[in-house]
């Protein structure tokens, strides 16, 4: 799950077809579908007051030589021990990017064992996890502050606060599976997309933040919901039955406003309004680079993203070891074509519910019909995860519970 290198990284671009040829070649890598893999975010707290802020400098102190530059610049920034890399975001965010793992259970036996090592790390520094989509505890504060982050608050300002409440409040699950064989692309774009509402109402963990009831099952779902929609809403919507993920995401990312512009200086803050394919026909002094669309590439943050790879960002941050079911069901969904099938089939009628999941989660009832109907796709395709025995077992238990809950409605 490694982005390709694509053209020569300084190759100007003067045209759009050459963006749209660049975006085709870096961001679906298609082949048999193998890896999986997790990002896992969590918000960081003091052990014995959740409530007190959590500075840079004791975050650096804590990971160590695992910090990231970003708050330790001269950090040889290790990974851990299962290869799984540490980042820290805005608002003091622990997050670790896994290793792509060839089978589920790997991936959980090497995340598990990364995680535990962090929770050591921060443990000693009087330091530990949060365990929700969004901080229950404290209102959004900066904690890194580097140019490109102070353009993106810039920049989410100009739409209102969830921006400032995503940068610093919010924690996700991410997990990214192969793109897939060239004619299997289209249905496992649109089944990455079609089963996100369900899981996200199945799977919201984000209803408290910053000491209050918010009203939403996932308000960390509705902070990205309030920021630029040109930058969050999907790529792809149910109106379209014969999906062609190259087109969605090059007309996506070329009609998207830039986030940021970088240069020597310490301001990145765009003018706003130009979009990518603006800058291509001019509206900038210096045409843009193959390195500069990459970058512009990491700055849209939609429910389904991809990176050669199909990052899906829709789900909350888990308690504790919960993270392995939503992962699970994933692989199970997109363990063979009929089963990606068969999902998009099942999510197809509320594939467009993105508010109503985070709003109302499993109490909106046809998300919670489709939600039913995934776990038990789920469940029928877990044998083909070959995981060992014992996980299986759990896991398959975990499912059922989570059925159950779809199935008779949140208590």
């Amino acid at each position: 799950m490694v982005m390709s290198p694509g053209l020569d990284r300084t190759t100007v671009i003067r045209q759009v077809e050459a963006a749209a040829g660049h975006i085709g070649r870096i961001c679906f890598k298609t082949g048999p579908p193998r890896f999986t893999g997790v990002e896992l975010e969590w918000t960081v707290h003091d052990a014995a007051d959740p409530t007190r802020p959590v500075d840079r400098e004791r975050l650096r102190a804590a990971l160590g030589g695992h910090s990231p530059v970003t708050i330790h610049p001269t950090s040889p920034a290790q990974q851990l021990r299962h290869g799984s890399t540490v980042t820290v975001e805005p608002g003091g965010q622990l997050e670790i990017s896994t290793a792509p793992q060839d089978s589920v259970g790997a991936l959980i036996t090497a995340t598990d064992a990364d995680i535990d090592q962090v929770r050591g790390l921060l443990a000693a520094a009087g330091l530990m996890l949060g365990d929700t989509g969004i901080d229950p505890y404290r209102p959004p504060r900066p904690v890194v502050e580097t140019p490109r982050y102070r353009a993106m608050r810039c920049v989410f300002d100009r739409h209102g606060p969830h921006g400032a409440t995503m940068m610093y409040s919010t924690a996700g699950l991410q997990v990214c599976l192969d793109a897939g064989e060239p004619a299997e692309l289209g249905d496992r774009w649109a089944a990455a997309h079609a089963v996100g509402p369900p899981l996200l109402a199945a799977f919201a963990t984000a209803g408290d933040h910053a000491g209050r009831r918010t009203g939403w099952a996932s308000a960390r779902m509705a902070a990205w919901l309030g920021i630029d929609p040109a930058r969050t809403r999907p790529a792809w919507t149910p109106d379209d039955p014969r999906p062609d993920p190259v087109a969605d995401w090059t007309g996506y990312a070329l009609g998207a406003p830039l986030l940021c512009l970088r240069h020597d200086g310490p301001d990145w803050t765009p003018p706003a309004g130009v979009t990518f394919a603006d800058w291509i026909d001019g509206a900038l002094p210096q045409p843009p680079t193959t390195d500069d669309l990459e970058y512009h590439l990491s700055t849209l943050f939609p429910p389904v993203r991809p990176r050669g790879y199909l990052e899906l960002r829709y789900l909350d941050t888990q308690p504790g070891p919960d993270w392995q079911v939503p992962a699970t069901v994933l692989a199970a969904l997109f363990a063979d074509p009929a089963t990606v099938r068969a999902a998009r089939v099942a999510g197809a009628a509320v594939a467009d519910r993105w508010h109503a999941a985070a709003r109302y989660g499993l109490r909106d009832r046809p998300l919670a019909r489709a939600a039913t109907a995934l776990f038990d796709l789920a469940l029928t395709a877990l044998p083909r995860l070959d995981l060992p025995a014992a996980l299986h077992q759990r896991m398959q238990r975990a499912i059922q519970r989570r059925h159950t809950v779809a199935e008779r409605g949140p208590r």
